[in-house]
């Protein structure tokens, strides 16, 4: 129990700590001295701040992708208020924890390869998830499907894309303002019949 709360203190801290400075200036001594620990304390859990930053992304995408899938659950709703409830969820989540989105999504940008590999596995795990569940959706109500998991990524991509470029730009008021755009990419994509 100590070591979870020690983990999930130098999670937080971690993301305050890469989303202020940036992974390249980040250090295990200023995410340590964030999180009111020792540094000893950090290399308990972590090898280095590649290793911090690699088990930050892989918490908070399981977080995230549990979130859309708790929120996207009901068959019975229509696919437009599956899609719309799933993807609220997601930019709430990020709503409240602008660090550790940022951390996460622009942070792992050039941060290494092991990164950019953990990157592109989790966008194709939510994409992966969100067209499974178009097609059992579709199965029980005859509604629209994503005809393949590379449109789901596209959704996937262009989402996590328009968040990076909120938080790194302010350009809207909140990352949820997105929402309208992000539903139309969603329906005029499940609206279109699939090119053979």
């Amino acid at each position: 129990m100590r070591l979870e709360v020690q983990k999930h203190r130098l999670f937080d801290a971690a993301a305050t700590v890469f989303s202020k400075v940036g992974y390249a200036e980040a250090s295990a001594e200023a995410i340590s001295r964030q999180a009111g620990m020792s540094k000893a304390t950090f290399y308990e859990h972590f090898a280095n701040k590649e290793e911090c930053l690699v088990a930050l992304f892989e918490y908070a995408a399981a977080s995230f992708l549990e979130e859309l899938v708790a929120a996207s659950r009901g068959a019975e709703r229509g696919f437009e208020e599956r899609h719309s409830a799933g993807l609220h969820a997601i930019l709430e989540a990020i709503e409240e924890n602008p660090a550790l989105a940022q951390a996460i999504l622009i942070e792992t940008v050039g941060a290494g390869p092991r990164l950019a590999e953990l990157r592109i596995e989790a966008l194709n795990g939510f994409a992966q998830v969100m067209y499974e569940q178009t097609v059992r959706a579709a199965a029980l109500t005859g509604g629209p499907a994503f005809a393949s998991p590379d449109e789901a990524f596209a959704i996937v991509g262009a989402t996590f894309e328009l968040v990076s470029r909120q938080l790194r730009t302010a350009q809207a008021k909140s990352v949820l303002d997105l929402q309208p755009l992000i539903e139309r990419l969603i329906i005029g994509l499940l609206s279109q019949p699939p090119h053979a």
